[in-house]
Parts: C-alpha cells; structure tokens; sequence
C-alpha cells in the first residue's frame, strides 16, 4: 500500500503533498478542458449542471457539514443570487460585478438569516430557515418590477469583455472554472484557523466556548459564507437556464440541496461533488428505467420523489458518510487487501449529536 508520508512541515501544508495525486489532479483537469471536444451539447449541459450543484453543495456543506447548522431555505440565497445576476446583466451590467453584486447580496440575506442562529438551534434553527425560505418564495413571485412575478423573468446572455456566452461549451467553462475557485477556497477555508473554529462548534458549542472561540460570530460568519457560495451557484444557474420563476426556488429545491449532502457526505468536500452527480444523474437513470418498468410502476407519479426519499433513507441508516465515504472505504479495501485488519470497514460513528446518546 502507498503512502504519503510527510517529511517536514511545509508539506503538512500543502494542498497536494503527494506527486502522484498531483499527476491525478493534472489529468483530470485536462479531460474537463477537453470535455467540450469529445461530448456533445447535452452532456455538456448536464456537467454544467454538476458543477453548478456543486458550487451550492459546498456552501451548504460549509454550513451543515463544518459547522454543523441546519437549514431549509438554502433555496432563497440561490434565487437571490439568480435574480440578482438576472436583473443586473438586463441594465447592461458586466457579468463579473453581476455576479459580485449576487455574491454579496447573497451574504448580506445570509447573515440576517444567521441571527437567529445566536439565539436557537436543532429543530428551531430549521424552522426559521424554512420560514426564511417561504418569505423569500413570495418576494421572488409579488415584486413583479424586479423578478418579473410568477410570469417568469428572462435571463440575457454573459457578456465578458468581447465575448457573448451563449454556446453550450462557454457555460460549461464558466461553471467550471467557478467550481474549482470556489473549491479551492473551501479547501483553504477549512485547513485555516476558521475551518478549525466551525468544526469545533459543530462538535461542541460549550467547549469552543471554553476555549475562547467567539461562537456568535463565527456561525454568522459561517452562514454568511455559505450563502455567498449559493449566490454564486444562483448566478450560474441564471445563465444556464435563461429563464427564471418563482417556482424554481420552492423548498423542494431547499431540500435537494439538503439532501446532496447527506447522500454525497457530510463533512467532506469530495460528498459535495458525490452529491451533485447523484442529483444530476438519479433523474435521467429514472427516466429511462421508466421504459423497463410495468406501467403501473414507471407511469405512476411521484416516481422519482419516492426513489430520492428510499435512497436518503438508506443512506442515514446503512451509510452516514454517505457516497464519498463509501468510495473510501473501497478505495481503502482495494489498496489493503488482502492484510487489511479486522474492523477497519465497521460503520463508523457520525458527529451528529443526535448519533451520541445511543
């Protein structure tokens, strides 16, 4: 089995320590580059898909997963960040302030939503996201003059210097290179003193209390992050779809994006990715399992809402670590065996507090 052992402490402190992760890391890179060349337009949009749900997974990952705050209206930053993109970029506005105007204002709704979170928790906390997420559903559909109402708002190409974005492989070059800044500032965020502050509050307000870590702040820091993260993620979504409304932002969408992280793996960035493909990719498998189906099974409504609902189910039960920690597990069995020793594939404990008093 290889390891990566390291020698000194800057490599304690490097994002890749290992060269041939680096090689990985490299060649990865140059497939999604070239992507655009060996797929055609429908597969791009799906990737573009990925990256985007992606972007937002990692915000909520930073909440739910680091820092341990649950919320249900997530749906509300990604529809600010929407609409913010999509009324900006129709006055003219140049498509990188567009999408620094929904980042911030994204944050500025994050942390207004983030008081209360100084004052409650558990359930509570969710109640008041999900009471966040249902104002702001009937901001988007009642301020006709800006979002357009339940008519629906149409959303004008990217323009970027002398570029237009309209074609399929410029979407997916804009959601990607966001993908990877966004992803290469949560891995930072994470390895720096504040990434250590969220994780001690989610494993023990009283302790980071006791050990001088200013709790208040960090959490609306933490909820403010993650929604300038959603914004992000809102702004692409914009330019993806081309056409906003009301409906596209309801807490169904609040609860997919719950849901990729429990299933992609909370409190690892990877389960962020491994979530977004399983939200991508359950839809069309279901759609075309359809065909192989008896008709009173594939034609029946509610079909995908009952196949998301057993795999969530399955996932908190059968696998805490969700998809990522799975991988892992047989990523680790491939490498170890067959010296791998007794127990070291057992479920492991999740840092839930509600998996504590068992």
């Amino acid at each position: 089995m290889r390891r990566s052992i390291p020698t000194d402490y800057d490599a304690s402190l490097r994002l890749i320590p290992d060269p041939a992760k680096a090689v990985g890391w490299a060649t990865l890179l140059a497939v999604l580059l070239a992507l655009p060349y060996l797929v055609g337009n429908y597969w791009l949009s799906q990737f573009a898909f990925i990256y985007i749900y992606a972007v937002a997974g990692l915000g909520v990952m930073l909440l739910a997963g680091y820092t341990g705050l649950i919320s249900i209206g997530h749906a509300a930053f990604l529809g600010t960040g929407a609409y913010t993109e999509a009324y900006l970029t129709a006055r003219g506005a140049p498509f990188p302030l567009a999408m620094a105007a929904a980042a911030l204002l994204s944050t500025a709704a994050g942390i207004v939503i983030g008081l209360p979170a100084l004052r409650v928790r558990g359930i509570y906390l969710a109640i008041a996201t999900l009471a966040f997420g249902f104002i702001a559903e009937e901001v988007f559909a009642r301020w006709e003059s800006v979002t357009g109402g339940n008519t629906g708002m149409q959303v004008k190409p990217a323009i970027f210097l002398s570029w237009t974005l309209r074609s399929q492989a410029s979407i997916y070059y804009l959601a990607l290179g966001v993908c990877a800044l966004v992803t290469l500032a949560t891995i930072n965020l994470v390895r720096s003193p504040t990434g250590r502050a969220f994780v001690a509050i989610r494993d023990s307000e009283v302790s980071a209390q006791s050990l001088g870590i200013p709790v208040a702040r960090y959490k609306t820091m933490a909820f403010a992050l993650s929604a300038a993260f959603v914004g992000l993620a809102g702004a692409l979504y914009a330019h993806k779809l081309r056409f906003l409304s009301p409906e596209q932002f309801s807490i169904s969408q609040s609860i997919d994006l719950i849901m990729l992280v429990v299933v992609g793996g909370l409190g690892s960035i990877p389960g962020a990715f491994f979530g977004a493909v399983f939200l991508i990719v359950t839809p069309q498998a279901i759609a075309i399992a359809k065909d192989y189906l008896p008709p009173s099974v594939g034609q029946a409504p509610g079909l995908q809402a009952v196949v998301f609902g057993g795999a969530l189910i399955g996932f908190v039960l059968l696998e805490p670590s969700g998809l990522y920690g799975r991988w892992v597990k047989i990523a680790t069995y491939l490498r170890m065996f067959p010296f791998y020793p007794a127990g070291a594939f057992r479920r492991q404990k999740s840092f839930q507090r509600s998996e504590r008093f068992r």
